[in-house]
């Protein structure tokens, strides 16, 4: 078993997940968490804190979310198994190697090219081909390969942007966090011909989303 500063992260993890059983019920979810290591996912610095309940700094001041939260979100893109998904703000990687397990093709999007070089490589190291990580462009999403079953927003936005409204497939999910810069309410939204019929999932605290339609990176840096 391995140990990282007196932490044995086997038991760790089974402790998480074990957890997370109380307020997640899609076992396809449950068994990505427990067949994902977040311990590479994080600093090394940070590995023996990889399977507490708390988000983590990974550095551009970006942060890998809650095991709760991913495992929230993740959930309630009621993914089946067939599904093409687009990720906005990959960060480590941790949330689309967790997807890679329950949909047939990821698309993540990160603005950060010292992030999106890792995660890729990460991703690469486990194995995970259906996984395709794209240097974030003008446009919020990646329009080039829509629609999306499924997309996962881990920032952030002030409303739901319609660029992602638009990329989304008739009867898709989406999940993303709507609020002010500092707290924020999860929503789902399902889309209907061409609005999304929208429920609240509780309150939660992500970094901003950048780009169309959400917040600009001038206010973000002046504040």
């Amino acid at each position: 078993m391995t140990a990282i500063s007196g932490v044995n992260l086997e038991e760790a993890q089974a402790k998480l997940v074990r957890s997370l059983r109380r307020e997640i019920t899609d076992e396809r979810v449950l068994l990505a968490m427990e067949q994902t290591p977040r311990e590479l996912f994080v600093p090394k610095a940070s590995r023996h804190l990889a399977y507490e309940d708390i988000p983590l700094p990974i550095g551009e001041d970006q942060t890998i979310s809650q095991p709760f939260i991913v495992a929230l979100m993740t959930q309630y893109l009621e993914l089946k198994g067939d599904e093409k998904v687009l990720e906005i703000g990959t960060g480590s990687g941790y949330q689309a190697a967790i997807l890679a397990q329950l949909g047939r093709h990821i698309i993540t999007v990160e603005r950060h090219k010292n992030l999106a070089d890792k995660a890729r490589e990460r991703i690469r190291n486990l194995g995970l081909v259906n996984v395709v990580v794209h240097l974030a462009g003008e446009t919020l999403g990646w329009p080039d390969d829509a629609p999306y079953d499924a997309i996962i927003v881990t920032a952030g936005a002030l409303d739901i942007p319609q660029v992602l409204i638009e990329q989304l497939a008739h009867k898709g999910r989406m999940v993303i966090p709507i609020g002010s810069r500092y707290e924020q309410d999860l929503k789902q939204g399902i889309k209907e011909k061409d609005k999304l019929k929208v429920a609240s999932l509780g309150p939660c605290r992500f970094v901003p989303l950048i780009g169309e339609g959400a917040w600009v990176e001038e206010e973000i840096n002046l504040n």
